[in-house]
């Protein structure tokens, strides 16, 4: 059997007519990798984010702005529909209005949110828990465990008197300084833990610490999976928000020291493949990404943050491009994204994006990057009236920058940043249309800052800085430079030019 019917015929088992196939796995990791990742078997769509409806007439692949044109592309249009969010819908809102009221969702315990199973069911929809998905290849690694710099798990933990039980494999890695850098794309340790008495202490079976334990057990229904949220039963308590959620969200002056460090190091492997590209004929995409890690490790990086992007032309239109191709070769004239990041010593994410131009570029090249650029210096620059920063305002004053510079064809269809640390995308802070972006930029917080411009009929732009929060102010800790043959001096405003003057121009 293929897998859309492995899939129809465990429904059958199971009774059910609808159910809701994941990108994850128990852990919630965003970057899940292919083989754990049961919607990619099920659809061929590789990007990190997306999941699946199955229902008796369709499955449908839900995915946002960054993935609309790479989902058309990869699945197969005579079994999967895909559904393409607009700025500011909500995945499941969406979901649930092809799911009638009344009916059962399946879902799999381990791999949704205790928060997401209870919206669901407050929206009128019965939820079948299943504790098993057969698509699950169960091959997770051996952890091999570093420890890095940082205050004391005890000191962390000492105003907490609470029992807490922590999922969120980043809150895990930040609370005991520990490390992974042996698989791609990440550096967070998937383990659980527990805060009882003012100690921390990791977890190596759940379930008993669950079952003996003859306390209040507290948890963050955000981050803990229905799995175990159930285990804990009648001796759950809800927390508003995990403290260690928040503690590991504001960086803490030797985190934001590594960080300068490491993104100055990141800087230097960026340059030098705008030296590469401007040097050498006849690259593909692939020839940029493979000389781009051997940059990274040159300057130290223990591995990438993420797969890196290297999109020329039409592919740079697609937000997430990841294939990098042998064959798509670099003339002149095209247009190169690159969006990439990597992991030093202290494990933390780094992130940036440039676009780059071979030879001369045109006019319209020109305009989108130039107006990207405005976006840019605008949101960077804000300051608000009340002092304090959120980041739904500043994607708002982006896309009012946009409103005002509209170029036909070309959308902004993605939030306009996100938090780094630990992982490359973490909450808190946010800056989009979202409801999640409706909380105040606190001084120590790290994010990006970076608006896009794409149409598939010619190419894409996106300017990513990630930047942090200090003394009331946004500061970048990216330096690298912005292309000075791609910005129409002529469309930028006198303060513009001014405030581009506090990054480099080549």
């Amino acid at each position: 059997m293929n897998n859309c019917e492995i899939v129809r015929d465990f429904m059958s088992q199971q009774g059910l007519k609808y159910l809701l196939v994941n990108s994850t796995n128990e852990y919630l990791v965003e970057y899940c990798p292919l083989q754990e990742n049961s919607r990619y078997h099920l659809t061929g769509f590789s990007g990190s984010t997306g999941d699946v409806l199955v229902t008796p007439e369709n499955i449908f692949l839900f995915v946002d702005g960054r993935y609309h044109i790479q989902a058309d592309m990869e699945v197969n249009h005579n079994i999967i529909t895909v559904i393409k969010l607009q700025t500011g819908e909500n995945f499941l809102d969406e979901m649930i209005k092809k799911i009638p009221f009344g009916e059962t969702l399946g879902m799999f315990s381990k791999k949704n949110t205790q928060n997401r199973v209870e919206y669901i069911k407050e929206k009128g929809i019965n939820i079948k828990l299943l504790n098993e998905d057969p698509l699950d290849k169960n091959i997770m690694q051996k952890a091999e465990i570093v420890y890095v710099d940082g205050i004391s798990p005890d000191e962390k933990v000492k105003d907490i008197e609470k029992t807490i039980i922590l999922t969120n494999p980043e809150e895990v890695s930040y609370l005991f300084n520990i490390r992974d850098f042996s698989n791609n794309y990440s550096s967070k340790v998937c383990k659980k833990a527990v805060i009882t008495k003012r100690k921390a202490q990791i977890l190596d079976n759940i379930e008993d610490f669950v079952k003996n334990c003859k306390d209040e057990i507290w948890v963050d229904k955000s981050s803990i999976n229905a799995y175990d949220f159930n285990l804990i039963g009648d001796k759950v308590r809800i927390l508003d928000n995990s403290p260690i959620k928040l503690m590991k969200s504001t960086k803490t002056p030797n985190e934001i020291e590594h960080y300068k460090s490491a993104f100055e190091r990141t800087d230097k492997a960026l340059k030098a493949i705008r030296e590469y590209i401007e040097n050498n004929a006849n690259l593909s995409e692939f020839d940029i990404a493979e000389q781009l890690e051997k940059e990274f490790k040159k300057f130290g990086a223990k591995s990438l943050s993420f797969k890196s992007i290297v999109a020329k032309d039409k592919n740079s239109a697609l937000a997430h491009y990841s294939k990098c191709s042998k064959d798509e070769i670099i003339k002149d004239g095209s247009l190169i994204l690159i969006d990439c990041g990597a992991y030093y010593e202290q494990g933390l994410a780094t992130d940036i994006t440039r676009v780059f131009v071979k030879g001369e570029p045109s006019e319209l090249q020109k305009r989108v990057y130039t107006t990207v650029l405005k976006m840019f210096l605008n949101a960077y620059n804000y300051v608000p009236k009340d002092g304090i920063y959120i980041g739904y305002d500043i994607d708002e004053l982006a896309r009012k920058i946009y409103s005002s510079n509209e170029i036909e064809g070309f959308v902004f269809n993605h939030g306009l940043g996100h938090g780094i640390g630990i992982n490359v995308h973490e909450y808190p802070p946010n800056l989009s249309k979202n409801e999640l972006a409706k909380v105040e930029i606190k001084d120590g917080m790290c994010f990006t800052i970076e608006p896009g411009l794409y149409n598939e009929n010619y190419f894409g732009v996106r300017l990513e800085n990630s930047c942090y929060m200090m003394n009331g102010k946004i500061h970048s800790f990216v330096n690298m430079n912005y292309e000075n043959k791609l910005i129409d001096y002529k469309l930028l405003s006198e303060q513009e030019k001014k405030c581009l003057k506090e990054f480099e121009v080549l």
